[in-house]
């Protein structure tokens, strides 16, 4: 596993009954529990003679005793958006597109990784690989190149870097074998890529809250369970935030996700997104949560008045805490190629994004987009994803990607 926060020393602990437990109303003692106090019709085993109707007593928070009026039934007062450890759904059969029962299989490490990253990038790489299966170089082979790097979804505005680079180095290196090229357009892949590699910190803020925006389809909810797992193996305590109200099973999705990775979870059905965002930030807040993750709703870059949306949520998570949200995080999918880069101008322009998750690379041939990305809109990836299970989505290395895509 990998390390991507910064730990702080703990924070000093709450009272577990203000940590873990709701707020008792108003009527109720503020100590003991409610098995303590005996209801007024329940008679004593051997009532004292002299008392005709012994009232229930209950201790004072000097530690006296005095008389409470008789107790009478009140009806629950829940809270509005309430914090539900170890969400149970019951039904979720057609709700989720991730298997609940099959076990986790351990990390295999960044060896591990490596290895199915070639593998989701072989559909990418083909195309390029051959290229350097001649035995010369020239004008064709650099034509050659060219084509493939567009046909990878590349960009023109990359692909012309890239090949600039490239003639750069070859002369350089004065190299004369086609395999020699394509360790050298590794080189110059892994130039262009490296300003995008960075850390996510965690630890600088408490919580750190991290805002996660997306299309419909592009595995936004999927990857924020992901996460979870990386950051709660890290030992970080994260609390989900079910803002994506309005797609059917949404919540439901998220909730298997907080099942499994032990983890809360503050939902309403059919609620405000912004509102249950706002509850989620406080709650992280005042339970001393790492992390506060929340998943909105899919957008259309093109829905204006929707992606308005997402600017309410981000304005009302200020109001919840001034100094988040940390981290504006958007999931694009790789199989969407240049129109990923599309939606990555759009969703920056609304919410100021501070980093990409990029998933199902391995389903596409267009895994090039994010040379495309780097050229024209660097913002940093902090992971990429090739697979649907746990140990398929990890932090994002220029030099292993050049080298998969290269393989």
């Amino acid at each position: 596993m990998f390390s991507f926060f910064r730990k702080k020393p703990p924070a000093a602990s709450l009272p577990a009954d203000k940590a873990t437990s709701p707020a008792l109303p108003a009527d109720e003692p503020a100590t003991g529990t409610a098995s303590e106090a005996a209801p007024a019709s329940e008679p004593t085993a051997e009532p004292a003679p002299h008392v005709p109707a012994p009232l229930a007593k209950a201790p004072d928070v000097a530690g006296q005793s005095k008389a409470a009026p008789p107790l009478a039934p009140v009806a629950p007062q829940p809270a509005e958006h309430p914090v539900t450890p170890m969400p149970v759904v019951p039904t979720i059969a057609n709700a989720v597109d991730m298997p609940v029962d099959k076990p986790m299989p351990p990390s295999e490490g960044r060896k591990g990784w490596l290895e199915r990253l070639k593998a989701g990038l072989k559909r990418t790489g083909a195309g390029i690989a051959s290229v350097f299966t001649g035995t010369k170089i020239d004008d064709a082979l650099y034509e050659e190149l060219e084509e493939a790097l567009l046909m990878a979804d590349t960009g023109v505005k990359a692909t012309e870097h890239l090949l600039a680079d490239l003639k750069r180095r070859v002369k350089e290196a004065k190299a004369t074998d086609p395999a020699a090229v394509k360790g050298l357009l590794a080189d110059a892949i892994v130039a262009l890529l490296e300003p995008l590699q960075k850390t996510l910190v965690i630890g600088e803020f408490k919580p750190t809250v991290i805002m996660v925006a997306g299309v419909n389809g592009a595995g936004k909810t999927t990857s924020i369970g992901k996460l979870t797992r990386h950051l709660a193996n890290e030992g970080a305590s994260v609390l989900l935030a079910a803002a994506d109200t309005f797609r059917a099973a949404a919540r439901e999705q998220l909730a298997v996700w907080a099942d499994r990775n032990t983890v809360e979870i503050v939902t309403q059905e059919g609620g405000d997104p912004a509102a249950v965002s706002f509850d989620a930030v406080t709650a992280g807040r005042s339970r001393g949560r790492d992390v506060v993750l929340v998943d909105t709703a899919g957008r259309l870059p093109t829905q204006l008045h929707l992606m308005e949306e997402l600017k309410k949520i981000k304005r009302v998570v200020q109001k919840a805490d001034p100094t988040g949200p940390h981290e504006v995080l958007l999931v694009i999918d790789g199989n969407t190629g240049q129109n990923a880069l599309a939606q990555v101008k759009a969703f920056d322009d609304t919410l100021g994004l501070t980093g990409l998750v990029i998933t199902k690379l391995d389903g596409t041939a267009k895994g090039g987009v994010i040379c495309a990305i780097a050229r024209e809109k660097p913002i940093p990836i902090y992971f990429i994803g090739v697979g649907e299970k746990l140990e398929d989505l990890e932090t994002f290395n220029a030099r292993e990607f050049a080298q998969a895509l290269l393989s």
